[in-house]
């Protein structure tokens, strides 16, 4: 049994049905409880203790962003003026209002935060850089990056 973060232990029964989650988020109860050797109602009872633990947070659909209407994806780093709390927090609650920003991430060095951005076209980015990002107080300098190709693209988590 190995000890994560936050004091959680996970035996590999628990890690061999969280792998397979990440696999297939929709996979039946009755067949994951197949491929971990365990019976359907012992298989349910760990992932309701995996969910309310916060070990899986939800459960979701992974849509095709072009299927959808969204042939851009940017990585927009974000450089901000000064580190006040009060600037730091009006930026984060702003961005977690933009449902165009997929992930958000806090870094050190050069730049503050890094946006991955989901955008329809050209003139879509156009307004979220000139109307959306670049009015925030305390933004002092945007640089985005266009991908060109998503070489690898995953949700899950390297289990043991």
């Amino acid at each position: 049994m190995i000890e994560y973060s936050e004091g959680y232990k996970l035996d590999s029964i628990d890690e061999s049905i969280l792998r397979e989650l990440q696999m297939d988020g929709r996979i039946r109860n009755s067949e994951l409880a197949r491929l971990v050797n365990l019976s359907p109602p012992a298989v349910h009872a760990r992932m309701r203790r995996l969910e309310k633990q916060g070990v899986i947070r939800r459960y979701v659909a992974l849509l095709d962003p072009a299927k959808v209407g969204y042939d851009m994806l940017c990585l927009i780093s974000v450089s901000m003026q000064l580190q006040t709390f009060e600037l730091v927090e009006t930026f984060r609650n702003t961005i977690s209002e933009m449902p165009e920003v997929l992930e958000c991430h806090q870094l050190t060095g050069e730049f503050d935060c890094i946006l991955k951005v989901a955008i329809r076209n050209r003139k879509d980015l156009e307004r979220f850089v000139v109307d959306r990002l670049t009015p925030i107080p305390g933004v002092a300098r945007i640089h985005t990056s266009l991908v060109l190709a998503e070489v690898k693209s995953t949700t899950a988590l390297p289990i043991p």
